[in-house]
């Protein structure tokens, strides 16, 4: 056997069992679903597409059995459970670009009698499979930009009302009451905008619109509030409030992006430079405003 041989059947061993792996993930997701509805036709359909093409790469190593991803399949039906299956289908899908581009590193050692099924498999694996994923929806999907519209003005505005109300007033509790009135305050006026944008074309219901954007943003302001009201120190007050910013804004964000397939990264750190450059601007301006006031003194 010759090194091409041996290149071949090493990418095949691979590629079977994760090919195989994909096809059981999409066949259990189907089985989750009502079987009358389109979304579990669509996932056996998966399934069937994935199953072809682990029988592609089997062929060049029929003495091996498939290995499967124990970890893989777990970790997708627990997202599948706690985030639902658009999340879950939606993040199989989201390493499909780097396969393709494996794909075509391998293409040479496809033997020239197998390339029209192979360019078919990585036809699927390019766009096939991304229309069929996309027509995965539930009704919570079609509002998720409220619900991170609400999340994100939730974190900016709310941190900086803490640092701000903090340098003033030098107090915490006075911060926690002065996060949870703005709270309530700026999340009416959050579900009215939404409201009114939704009426505006938007294909889903305006009222559910307004209540994700309003609810996700008070829920917010109270979990950002509640560490000052749990101890008198500033810096301990603060910073608890901060790290919960950071995980909520790292669980939306990433949620978000696999949902709408951006790239993570960008998005988190704009939301995160902003947050942080907002909460020390009015941390500044509230400790020279209540320094010129006299509500508080330097020092």
């Amino acid at each position: 056997m010759g090194s091409t041989d041996n290149d071949l059947a090493g990418v095949a061993r691979a590629r079977m069992s994760h090919e195989y792996t994909d096809s059981v993930l999409y066949e259990r997701l189907a089985a989750t679903v009502d079987q009358a509805s389109p979304f579990a036709e669509v996932l056996r359909h998966l399934s069937e597409t994935e199953r072809g093409h682990y029988e592609f790469w089997k062929k060049y190593v029929p003495d091996e059995q498939p290995k499967m991803n124990g970890t893989k399949l777990f970790w997708v039906m627990f997202l599948r459970r706690v985030l639902g299956l658009t999340f879950a289908s939606r993040y199989l899908d989201r390493h499909e670009a780097d396969v393709v581009k494996d794909y075509r590193a391998i293409q040479g050692v496809v033997p020239r009698g197998d390339v029209p099924k192979f360019e078919e498999m990585v036809a699927d694996e390019e766009q096939h499979e991304k229309e069929f994923a996309s027509k995965i929806e539930s009704s919570a999907i079609t509002y998720i930009s409220f619900v991170v519209l609400g999340l994100a003005d939730a974190l900016v505005e709310i941190t900086g009302i803490h640092a701000g109300s903090l340098g003033i007033y030098n107090r915490t509790e006075y911060a926690g009451l002065a996060g949870v009135i703005a709270g309530a305050a700026a999340s009416l006026a959050m579900a009215s905008a939404a409201f009114a944008q939704a009426k505006q074309g938007f294909k889903g219901s305006a009222r559910l619109s307004a209540l994700y954007t309003g609810v996700s943003y008070f829920i917010t302001a109270i979990i950002l509030a509640a560490p000052y009201f749990l101890t008198s120190s500033m810096i301990y007050a603060l910073t608890a409030s901060m790290v919960l910013a950071f995980v909520i804004l790292a669980v939306t964000t990433y949620y978000s992006t696999v949902i709408s397939a951006k790239p993570f990264f960008r998005d988190f750190a704009e939301i995160l430079a902003i947050m942080l450059a907002v909460t020390l601007v009015l941390y500044v301006f509230g400790y020279f405003a209540g320094v010129t006031t006299g509500i508080r003194s330097i020092g």
